[in-house]
């Protein structure tokens, strides 16, 4: 996992026992065991081929990449409302654009990953969720975050 402290609890959460690792030593370090296993979007998966020394891909979810766009406020308030509103619109676009993209792109990354002899399977995530969020629940994660934020995080399917 990434060294911060954020990510490490993450990965004592979903029940592993995640060891900082810098991004360029994850290949490496699978294939010769120092480390056994990896926590990466399917695509960074197949673009860093970790799929060459992996032999199973777990399914758990939890963990949904996002395209970001960014406008500074100083620039963002110097905008017209019509403006404001074509940015808003073409971000929304290109929000659902990728979201679509991304779902077809990763089933085709589940058939690619079969092919490769690499086992596929999809735990029960309820029971991820419910250990993953009672830990967040009692750590110091919980009273920092904003009121409502798990629940409205929650509410996404």
């Amino acid at each position: 996992m990434p060294g911060s402290k954020e990510w490490l609890f993450l990965g004592q959460a979903l029940g592993a026992s995640p060891t900082p690792l810098a991004f360029t030593e994850v290949y490496l370090g699978l294939k010769t065991g120092t480390i056994d296993g990896q926590d990466n979007p399917l695509p960074t998966v197949k673009s860093a081929k970790f799929y060459e020394v992996t032999r199973q891909i777990v399914l758990t979810g939890h963990l949904v990449d996002v395209l970001q766009l960014a406008v500074s406020a100083k620039t963002w308030s110097t905008l017209p409302a019509e403006d404001k509103a074509r940015i808003k619109a073409a971000a929304a676009k290109a929000g659902k654009f990728n979201d679509e993209n991304r779902a077809r792109e990763e089933k085709e990354l589940l058939e690619f990953f079969r092919s490769q002899g690499i086992e596929i399977t999809t735990p029960d995530v309820e029971t991820f969720r419910k250990t993953v969020q009672a830990a967040y629940l009692n750590s110091e994660y919980a009273e920092k975050w904003p009121r409502g934020l798990l629940e409205r995080i929650n509410a996404v399917r």
